[in-house]
């Protein structure tokens, strides 16, 4: 499903205007992006969690020149489903 495809549904399900709808789901998505870089996770019960995953320095090597090199640490943006979410969707 496509953001246009989303703004359509909620469109058709609330009887909002889809230029309405989409500069709600625009702020949303650009508020999600910004609390995330500003190091803050983003909860929303009954959904999930989008959350800053620390990864840890590692060795990686690169295979076309047979030589280590280290990757450092850094951070990534991830989701993590509701237990709710997770069992309805096991259960289809």
């Amino acid at each position: 499903m496509t953001k246009a495809e989303i703004v359509t549904e909620i469109a058709n399900k609330t009887g909002v205007e889809k230029v309405a709808v989409q500069a709600v789901v625009e702020s949303f998505m650009e508020t999600v992006k910004d609390t995330m870089v500003n190091g803050e996770n983003v909860y929303l019960r009954g959904f999930g969690s989008f959350i800053i995953k620390k990864r840890a320095e590692k060795t990686g090597r690169n295979i076309s020149k047979n030589t280590t090199i280290i990757i450092p640490a850094h951070n990534i943006p991830a989701f993590k489903p509701a237990k709710t979410f997770v069992n309805e969707v096991k259960a289809k």
